[in-house]
């Protein structure tokens, strides 16, 4: 054993293509912390790195006995260079799994409104119901107005309200909901539409 540690790499590969087991646990060893530490330095995953890390030896095991090692003098490089495939194939088999296909669904994503940034169109209509909105709004009662403009345009919570406005957290949350029945109201009368079709 003390004979084996004492060669080169390619001493070990080589007397580990002619049979010799104990020659690839020397080159494991030799070059496992620094392949692991590589490894992981750029998934940062530990499971991760664990799964390639073995595939990696796992991959030159495989070239070395099938007599297609090549690297004369470059261990540390080739088995590096391993590793680094497999790292490239990992993102690409994760990124790959990321990405839905259209066919795989009953609705058609590709042609979904609701998944697109929408239209001019759909903008200026938004755009318009915000307008409506705000008119709408100056025709509440001011504690009901107060509220609202609290509640969504400063996204004050209900307790907030209640301590600014001086009143229970009941009252509060009561002159929301008469301002957006108000609201509905005063939009049906003036036959304003608050949604887009």
């Amino acid at each position: 054993m003390i004979h084996l540690k004492q060669m080169t790499d390619e001493e070990l590969v080589i007397t580990y293509s002619q049979g010799n087991n104990a020659a690839f646990d020397i080159l494991l060893n030799r070059h496992k912390s620094h392949v692991y530490s590589y490894i992981y330095f750029i998934v940062r995953n530990k499971e991760t790195t664990e799964d390639i890390f073995q595939e990696t030896f796992v991959k030159a095991i495989m070239t070395i006995k099938q007599g297609r090692y090549t690297e004369n003098g470059r261990f540390r490089a080739w088995i590096n260079r391993i590793a680094h495939n497999l790292i490239i194939d990992n993102y690409r088999q994760e990124r790959n799994e990321q990405i839905i296909s259209n066919d795989d669904c009953e609705v058609d994503l590709l042609n979904n409104s609701k998944l697109s940034d929408g239209t001019v169109e759909d903008r200026i209509v938004k755009n318009q119901i915000l307008s409506d909105v705000k008119k709408l709004i100056n025709y509440l009662p001011d504690n009901q107005k107060e509220v609202l403009n609290m509640r969504y345009y400063q996204e004050m919570s209900f307790k907030e309200i209640a301590d600014i406005t001086g009143v229970s957290i009941n009252t509060a949350l009561g002159r929301m909901r008469y301002a957006i029945l108000n609201m509905r109201r005063l939009a049906e009368e003036n036959n304003v539409i608050l949604t887009i079709d």
